[in-house]
């Protein structure tokens, strides 16, 4: 931390707002259920606590959630009328927002994300994706899908433990709109905020076996991946395992959707605002301790200015609060698991090793937690693991370049292709860059902004099928 004229007082948000229980249970055919797998004690990252005990779910239980769910959809919500889902979509988007604070402070337990990030932006835009998506329901026939489009039926969807509550949106929300019913498997180390909102299910009188909770391990998500009564598969995770996924469905009748792994290009040219670029680089890499699968990890920063540009970006990442994910005032929270960190260790040591020059944050590290100070690579070569593989922690690796030809070769010297931001004043010169850059989403003199109404996916190793939007309808509907 730099010296301050002030001091920021702590600012902690009361954990006994999250209603944290001691035991959590799966969610099959409306109704919380013992779960024949063997129990996971979920932990708090910024303090290696055990917040709870969670049973999860055995192939026995992923095979009745599969047959609630395919009830549910043959006999009442497959038959629905649009305009009577909606409703249902409606109620959770305002159950999701009466409990918002609840779910906020439950999610940064779990997860390690700072509060302001869990409360200002993770639960509103999960709300906002229900509201979206609850505006669909009675307009397939419009959305230009073909002239009946008609649900899939039951899909199976996994999600991972960087955005537990907004991803579990993302995909709940559109196949529900769409006229599908659902069984969610949530990440094995953030499962509490998926089975808070199976209570919210409940709040809403949804249709029993609309919406099926199965937490577990690896195992369980390929047990849904794998059983025969599934008819589309969507998967937000890591790129090995989506190649795995990939494998498995191949042949079979079912659709999939894959959202992947990334290493996004943020290019800084010359004529760009250096103090605005450099707000949108530190978000771009340091929100949600770079938990981010469009993390703008890779800077790639024009020659001329790269001195000065970096000079800044050191002096506001030293700004940067690391601590307490719970203190409102906290900018950087806990890494999400021991494993993880582990990872980023690894990797930025081969930063270290392979030549780059490493600078990282003073701000002091809590004694006990998963925490990793943000960290800066300068002089980086295409060549370091730094640059071609995704760390997935706050650790940004700076690259130069002279000419836009340059900076387009090497944006797109990757196998990802998910996201990519461009900083320059010049507007011909942006468009000209995003028809150039292979990636799904590209943002401009911005980063890391989303809205339901736009769609999100990748390309290449990023994986395939969008979220969000028109776009993101289509992958739930036979058309």
């Amino acid at each position: 931390m730099t010296d301050s004229p002030f001091e920021y007082a702590p600012a902690p948000e009361s954990r006994d707002i999250a209603n944290l229980k001691p035991h959590y249970r799966p969610f099959i055919g409306g109704q919380f259920v013992e779960g024949a797998g063997e129990p996971l004690k979920t932990i708090n990252p910024a303090t290696e606590e055990v917040l709870a005990e969670v049973e999860t779910a055995s192939a026995s239980d992923v095979d009745k959630a599969v047959q609630a769910a395919r009830k549910a959809y043959d006999k009442v919500w497959g038959r629905m009328p649009g305009s009577e889902r909606a409703k249902y979509l409606f109620r959770i988007a305002r159950l999701i927002q009466e409990r918002s604070r609840e779910l906020a402070v439950l999610e940064t337990l779990d997860n390690g994300k700072p509060i302001k990030e869990s409360r200002d932006s993770d639960v509103p835009t999960a709300a906002a994706h229900f509201f979206y998506h609850a505006g669909w329901a009675d307009k397939l026939d419009y959305a230009g899908l073909g002239p009946d489009p008609r649900p899939l039926g039951v899909a199976g969807q996994i999600i991972p433990w960087n955005f537990p509550l907004l991803m579990l949106a993302w995909k709940i929300a559109p196949a529900l709109a769409t006229g599908n019913t659902v069984v969610l498997k949530p990440a094995e180390t953030t499962p509490l905020t998926a089975l808070v909102f199976a209570e919210i299910c409940q709040q809403a009188e949804l249709p029993p076996g609309v919406v099926n909770i199965v937490p577990g391990a690896g195992d369980i998500g390929a047990e849904l991946v794998n059983h025969h009564g599934i008819d589309k598969i969507a998967f937000t995770g890591s790129t090995d395992v989506g190649k795995l996924i990939q494998r498995s469905v191949a042949g079979t009748p079912k659709r999939l959707t894959l959202e992947l792994g990334g290493k996004a290009a943020n290019v800084v040219f010359d004529d760009a605002p250096l103090d605005q670029a450099v707000e949108g680089i530190v978000n771009g890499i340091f929100f949600n301790q770079g938990h981010v699968c469009c993390a703008g990890s890779r800077l790639l920063v024009q020659e001329s200015i790269a001195d000065e540009l970096l000079e800044k970006l050191r002096y506001r990442v030293s700004t940067l609060r690391l601590g307490d994910p719970l203190d409102k005032n906290t900018d950087v929270g806990a890494i999400n698991s021991a494993k993880q960190l582990a990872k980023i260790h690894e990797l930025v040591d081969s930063g270290d090793n392979e030549g780059a020059q490493r600078w990282t944050s003073s701000c002091p590290l809590p004694e006990r937690g998963f925490f990793f100070a943000p960290t800066v690579f300068s002089d980086v070569q295409q060549s370091m693991r730094i640059a071609r593989e995704e760390i997935f922690g706050p650790v940004l690796s700076v690259l130069t370049f002279r000419t836009p030809d340059e900076a387009v070769a090497k944006a797109n010297n990757t196998p990802y292709g998910l996201s990519a931001g461009i900083w320059t004043e010049k507007g011909s010169r942006i468009l000209w860059m995003a028809n150039q850059l292979r990636a799904g989403v590209v943002w401009a003199n911005t980063f890391n902004r989303f809205d339901p109404a736009a769609p999100f996916g990748g390309y290449q190793e990023s994986g395939f099928g969008r979220e969000g939007g028109r776009a993101g309808l289509e992958a739930y509907l036979n058309a």
